[in-house]
């Protein structure tokens, strides 16, 4: 891989790769990305803590045993406030920058509206990240040297699991805060899923992973307010046998939100998850099968 500006000596993404891959699965964690190159803290008017408030931290590292089970998992090592993958290549906010945008960028997509693009003006509660305008420049640097290639190589192995199998399932995972501001109760389920309203995968795989995290005791929802972002709305073709669900996490489960600090209930977290992860991957396989859809 090539050296990208502040990443000679972090790799800016990774894949776990197991020795055989043994099952259609693919877990992608494209948010957990925790190296903050130093000209990019230096540029931000945020402090050290304060910028990583949308990161889904540690959720790779919840992920990870699915190796075990013979699955890759591809991780982001950058962070969500410096370049976030799961939005279109560029979603890209005009207000942001010293000189003019191309003429390709999307520049009014409600996503930039809110200061969450391509290249993301917040993180958290409308915190923003930069002390001034940026170079253009920089911005596409970002998409050209890590954007592409992550989506590169999430799209190889999908390719590549989907040659090996008939079909290729896709468990894109993230995490979120668990206090809602203005909510009535101010308090999320555990986990919500997201298949872009039954558009990205089989309606058995979401049935099955309502049903398992269920069962081991925790709250489940459905696509609201989480239906699933770019990744799952671009990489899901049920008919095709591609198949896209988005998990979030409740951080309050696993982790101190204030310091970013894993919690005590991480471990037990991480057992659970394997307990899910292991039951989901063993989800009959005519479930998924483009022709088995078509017919239905």
């Amino acid at each position: 891989m090539q050296v990208v500006s502040g990443f000679a000596d972090v790799e800016p993404f990774e894949i776990l790769q197991p020795a055989e891959q043994r099952v259609p699965f693919v877990f992608n964690s494209p948010h957990s990305g925790r190296h903050y190159p130093l000209s990019f803290l230096d540029a931000s008017r945020l402090d050290s803590n304060a910028i990583r408030r949308s990161e889904d931290a540690f959720v790779d590292e919840l992920f990870e045993p699915v190796m075990r089970l013979g699955a890759p998992l591809l991780r982001a090592r950058f962070p969500r406030a410096y370049l976030d993958v799961n939005r279109e290549p560029y979603e890209l906010d005009p207000k942001m920058y010293e000189d003019r945008l191309p003429s390709y960028a999307n520049i009014r997509s409600l996503r930039v509206a809110g200061g969450l693009g391509t290249i993301a003006r917040i993180v958290g509660e409308h915190q923003e990240i930069y002390r001034t305008r940026i170079p253009v420049s920089e911005a596409l640097e970002r998409i050209e040297t890590l954007y592409k290639p992550y989506h590169q190589t999430l799209r190889r192995l999908l390719a590549q699991t989907h040659v090996a199998f008939g079909y290729a399932v896709l468990i894109d995972c993230h995490s979120m805060p668990s206090a809602v501001r203005g909510a009535d109760t101010g308090q999320r389920p555990d986990f919500i899923l997201g298949d872009r309203y039954g558009t990205s995968c089989a309606v058995g795989l979401i049935d099955a992973a309502a049903e398992i995290l269920t069962g081991l005791g925790y709250r489940v929802s459905r696509n609201k307010p989480y239906a699933g972002g770019f990744i799952t709305e671009h990489y899901g073709r049920p008919l095709k046998g591609l198949h896209a669900l988005q998990i979030e996490i409740n951080r309050g489960l696993y982790m101190d939100e204030g310091l970013t600090l894993r919690g005590p209930g991480f471990e037990n977290l991480v057992q659970d998850l394997i307990r899910f992860a292991d039951a989901l991957v063993a989800i009959p396989n005519q479930e998924f099968y483009p022709d088995a859809l078509a017919a239905e």
